[in-house]
């Protein structure tokens, strides 16, 4: 395990180069100027040599390259340099908001996993019945379902026809101070929302994992010999069936980062999100390589957990093979 850990710390290292190189050139390529968000509309009566000067002081007159590597210098001693667009230290902003961004999509993904796991479990002991039908139907149509049009219909619905959750935001409009109650009151909307996004992936993966893993000769042979069809289920058919599960936990990271940010973006979930949009389209440097590598280090840790879970799930598996 500690071997394979190790070389996949050591592969990730020229992964976060590559992707931090890319996020500067296709940024030094973006239509945005970076000089005019930063100066706002004040810059709409500035004049040529006043931008001038701005671009020379936010150091964007230089070649992308250069910018770069004066960056990825200054991040590995710790300093991940100023947002232009926030004006405090990049370092600030993403530890204000990761938390928010953290407490949502692991909240989100606790209730795929157990409520996609156990929708699973039932559906694939009574193939064909009732449940599986419904939750068979009701998962395709999530899984096609893009994630803002779910938040936007549980805004509706919630919030507006009925009136018992709040669209939006961390807190009531009314208060100043930000207490466990009203944050959990407004978790639960977007929570719900962008776990129902990727509910699907879990229960169709479950539900044929276990049907597959009821047909296998062990499982006849447990029910032949008297087994009851709980301990049949739990003991033999759940445990199989739940391997490939394992596999499925790194590969749903990017899809739930994406639908972290879509869903941020419309309950105004103070996140990363809006700190992400306002990066790309202001070409805030800094913050955008800041957060895309983030992003990218979240990915490479799913995958590196998925496989040590099915290792240890699986002993079959060798870590270091």
């Amino acid at each position: 395990m500690a071997r394979m850990t190790g070389r996949r710390l050591l592969a990730a290292a020229p992964v976060l180069l590559a992707v931090t190189f890319g996020v500067f050139a296709v940024a030094a390529l973006s239509p945005f100027d970076p000089v005019k968000a930063y100066a706002g509309t004040a810059g709409l009566t500035a004049s040529q040599a006043e931008l001038d000067q701005l671009r020379a002081n936010l150091g964007v007159d230089r070649p992308f390259v250069t910018r770069w590597w004066d960056w990825l210098t200054s991040a590995l001693t710790g300093d991940l340099g100023t947002s232009s667009v926030m004006r405090q230290p990049v370092a600030d902003v993403i530890t204000a908001r990761l938390g928010w961004s953290a407490l949502l999509a692991g909240c989100a993904f606790a209730l795929a996993v157990l409520l996609g796991t156990g929708l699973g479990v039932l559906a694939a002991r009574r193939q064909g019945g009732p449940l599986d039908r419904t939750v068979s139907a009701l998962a395709y149509t999530l899984e096609a379902a893009p994630a803002y049009w779910l938040g936007l219909l549980g805004i509706w619905f919630f919030s507006v026809r009925l009136g018992v959750l709040p669209s939006g935001g961390l807190t009531d409009a009314a208060s100043d101070t930000v207490t466990a109650g009203q944050v959990a009151s407004h978790l639960l909307l977007p929570a719900l929302v962008l776990g129902l996004s990727q509910l699907p992936w879990f229960f169709l993966y479950v539900r044929q994992g276990v049907a597959d893993a009821l047909e296998e000769d062990p499982v006849r042979g447990a029910r032949a010999r008297g087994l009851s069809g709980r301990r049949v289920l739990l003991g033999h058919g759940l445990r199989s069936g739940m391997l490939p599960v394992l596999t499925l936990v790194g590969s749903r990271v990017p899809e739930l980062i994406t639908g972290a940010l879509l869903v941020e973006t419309v309950f105004s979930w103070p996140g990363i999100a809006a700190a992400t949009v306002q990066a790309a389209t202001s070409v805030d440097f800094p913050l955008l390589a800041a957060l895309t590598v983030l992003a990218t280090a979240a990915v490479l840790v799913g995958n590196l957990l998925s496989d040590l879970l099915y290792g240890l799930a699986d002993p079959r598996v060798g870590f270091d093979g």
